[in-house]
């Protein structure tokens, strides 16, 4: 998987992809990154890239010029290049997007800053345009580095224990069941907390009954609406 980053602030980026797992990734060239900032692409005596919006209105507006100049080297040397555009106005990522963004070859994050990006680049060039939710960023960055490393996880290769995947939140409409580490008892405010007791019993089908159950419980406390996808999935599945 190649990643692009179309950014005015490239340098954001690079100390993500140095530590942990995706580090590991890039050193088997599971993933790759490359940058692209479309100053590099400005007309402009002083590589201006942003103008006040025509019509009025507040704050500035990324020009077209550079960005779409930009974007056409991108998709000139490589054109199966999905370009994913962050905006408030698209919709919401989640982890089904992940997968199946994981089995692109080369995505292109367009971020943008200021009021935004003039709206005629994305009409040519968006084949996705994603928001992380209902609140505004300073820019997409952010955004790009979340939905990067959602999609890396994704990559055959790239987790160490692939098994990992199966069990995480939001697989089956259900968030992940509870999680306990040694020691057994950890004592609080003089009050013992222990942790689930059948973990300890080395019953692989008890354990597993009980995850799913305490995975039911959870996702019902903290996520009602992923809990009614699930319900309903098992009434279709019932069918």
């Amino acid at each position: 998987m190649k990643f692009s980053f179309v950014s005015l602030f490239c340098e954001i980026f690079c100390p993500y992809f140095k530590h942990s797992i995706l580090a590991r990734a890039k050193e088997k060239n599971l993933i790759n990154t490359d940058f692209f900032n479309p100053r590099d692409f400005s007309k402009d005596s002083r590589k201006k890239v942003d103008d006040y919006k025509i019509g009025g209105g507040a704050g500035l507006l990324m020009q077209v010029e550079p960005l779409y100049e930009c974007l056409k080297e991108i998709k000139k040397n490589d054109k199966q290049t999905h370009f994913i555009f962050l905006n408030p106005a698209g919709k919401t990522f989640i982890q089904k997007d992940a997968k199946r963004l994981a089995k692109k070859e080369h995505i292109c994050f367009v971020c943008g800053r200021y009021e935004g990006i003039d709206e005629r680049v994305v009409e040519i060039f968006a084949n996705e345009v994603f928001s992380l939710g209902p609140f505004i960023l300073t820019g997409g960055e952010l955004a790009a580095l979340c939905m990067s490393d959602a999609i890396s996880r994704n990559i055959k290769g790239v987790l160490g224990n692939s098994l990992s995947l199966k069990e995480e939140s939001f697989e089956d409409n259900l968030l992940e069941a509870p999680s306990f580490t040694k020691p057994f008892s950890f004592i609080h405010k003089n009050e013992i907390l222990n942790s689930t007791s059948a973990f300890l019993k080395g019953n692989h089908a008890t354990i597993a009954d009980l995850k799913k159950t305490l995975s039911i419980a959870k996702t019902r406390f903290f996520n009602p609406t992923l809990y009614q996808k699930y319900l309903l999935s098992r009434k279709n599945y019932e069918k």
